[in-house]
């Protein structure tokens, strides 16, 4: 029959948070990747990563592609609650039980604290991973949010794809936490890389939305703490997943080097 997709499915019912899961009923898949999106915890939906997901199903995975809390509803860390949350419950699912990760953007940030906590394989475009040392040496910058009207609708590659936005990057990182900035560090997944933090692969475009620093900042801990990890580093402006067709290939056979066959 070929790619099934179910949507809407509840994963947890205190908060109402669903999931959409894509596999092909013709093959059985070799693992589970949560494909977390992107939106800066604050807008963004799972429809928005159906690409990304069924790109997974055809490289032989099941891809499931959660919602999570966002803000003004909830804010840091409700999103990572909500993944543990989602973990749990795949435990009582008829799916494949090893389990990999692949996010963009504020997904980006999340698919590595999954790597940290639980030690699964992580794939971040644009992670947000350095955010107390970047707003610290940022306390000029006004933040802004600008018009973010049509970040629902847009699709994700399409968004933020100009370049450094300082303003708005402030705004958004800052708004997680609600204006606590005494969350910044906890928040801050460099500090918590350890012997048991599982392979990660790290994209970013040189000039970009997000940062180089948080990348660079990450790949050093990795390395102090001898985990395998991999960086793809792309030219120009691109965020996220404006540059997935040039990272794809190398994501897939990430995934497949960690991920037992």
């Amino acid at each position: 029959m070929g790619l099934i997709t179910k949507t809407d499915v509840v994963y947890d019912t205190a908060h109402q948070l669903k999931t959409d899961i894509y596999y092909d009923d013709s093959i059985p898949g070799r693992a589970t990747v949560i494909d977390i999106h992107g939106g800066g915890w604050f807008r963004g939906d799972k429809s928005k990563d159906a690409d990304w997901a069924q790109r997974l199903v055809a490289g032989g995975y099941v891809a499931v592609v959660p919602n999570y809390r966002i803000t003004p509803d909830a804010y840091y860390p409700a999103p990572l609650e909500d993944m543990q949350t989602l973990l749990a419950w795949l435990k009582t699912q008829d799916l494949p039980q090893q389990t990999a990760v692949v996010g963009s953007s504020a997904g980006g940030n999340m698919s590595v604290e999954l790597a940290i906590q639980t030690g699964m394989p992580a794939v971040s475009l644009s992670g947000i991973l350095d955010i107390d040392d970047w707003l610290a040496h940022h306390e000029d910058i006004v933040a802004e949010e600008g018009d973010t009207s049509g970040f629902n609708s847009t699709a994700s590659a399409k968004i933020n794809q100009d370049g450094h936005n300082d303003s708005f990057y402030k705004w958004f990182v800052t708004n997680y936490f609600n204006g606590d900035s005494s969350q910044w560090e906890a928040a801050t997944p460099v500090h918590r890389v350890s012997e048991k933090t599982g392979p990660i692969f790290l994209a970013n475009s040189l000039n970009e939305f997000v940062p180089t620093s948080g990348v660079l900042q990450f790949a050093q801990a990795m390395t102090d703490h001898q985990r395998p990890f991999e960086v793809m580093m792309v030219p120009g402006t691109r965020h996220a997943k404006g540059y997935l067709d040039d990272v794809f290939n190398q994501t897939m056979l990430f995934l497949d080097a960690h991920l037992e066959k």
